[in-house]
């Protein structure tokens, strides 16, 4: 099986991006199951129905999210009635939504989905690695699920990649999200568990981490702010990962970086014509 994750889609010109790239980079690379992060989706802050939706429409199964969660608070209301849109999983129960679920593929496989948020210079949510811990006794890999994706939504690259060791050999991708920079170091951990510290965004890269430079280097500068941040404008470059899975472990055989459009140079993995 192969699973394309698209990397924290930002503004007007990420979404732009998914609907310019996404339904074609789905046959392109032959995949089975796509997962896309819209935390920054709408102004760079939050999501809204209509652009979840497009979304869904453009080729995403699933749509996780992150700290701008409830930026937009209709979300609130919403996540209720879609259960392809994912918030972190330790956030407090009777939080709206749910935080992983069970999602099967047009060919009947069986893929879980989870969204969980750092605590490192984040927020002060519940403990990451016991909410994930839950989840994966709860839906074992090669028995409940035939995948396993994980979206770790962090600060700290360090978290990041203590998650990966965490549920190595235990899930079939843990990913980074929210520092929008895509990260050289894919590569499938011992246990076979694929992993990337960070995704990238799919964003403007002409920008301060997808907002307009201004403002950014304003309050940098001179430490005073003088109006919002406001997405960049310019072309997005779309970034991911794309894991292929072997369907009797469902742990990942090989995973390469995906980027298109935009200012980063074009990379997509050597096999993923194949």
């Amino acid at each position: 099986m192969r699973l394309l994750f698209v990397g924290d889609v930002v503004g007007r010109s990420g979404r732009q991006a998914v609907e310019d790239h996404l339904s074609s980079l789905r046959r392109r690379l032959k995949a089975d199951f796509v997962v896309l992060n819209g935390e920054n989706a709408a102004g760079g802050f939050g999501i809204t129905e209509e652009i979840f939706n497009s979304f869904r429409d453009h080729g995403a199964d699933v749509v996780t999210l992150g700290n701008h969660a409830w930026d937009q608070r209709e979300v609130l209301v919403f996540i209720e009635r879609a259960p392809e849109l994912i918030r972190p999983v330790n956030y407090p129960k009777g939080t709206p939504g749910k935080g992983a679920g069970l999602f099967e593929t047009a060919h009947g496989a069986r893929v879980l989905v989870m969204n969980v948020m750092g605590v490192a210079k984040m927020e002060p949510l519940g403990d990451p690695f016991a909410a994930v811990e839950e989840q994966l006794g709860a839906c074992p890999l090669g028995e409940a699920a035939d995948a396993i994706i994980v979206d770790m939504h962090a600060e700290l690259t360090s978290e990041k990649m203590a998650m990966g060791h965490f549920c190595d050999g235990r899930a079939s991708l843990v990913v980074g999200t929210h520092t929008h920079v895509p990260t050289a170091d894919t590569h499938v951990l011992p246990g076979g568990t694929a992993y990337q510290t960070d995704a990238g965004m799919t964003g403007d890269y002409d920008s301060v981490i997808g907002m307009d430079k201004a403002e950014p280097l304003n309050r940098f500068t001179r430490r005073i702010p003088s109006g919002r941040f406001e997405p960049a404008a310019g072309e997005a470059t779309l970034c991911g990962v794309l894991v292929e899975t072997d369907d009797r472990t469902g742990l990942a055989v090989r995973a390469g970086g995906v980027r298109v459009g935009g200012r980063l140079q074009e990379a997509l993995p050597d096999w993923a014509s194949s």
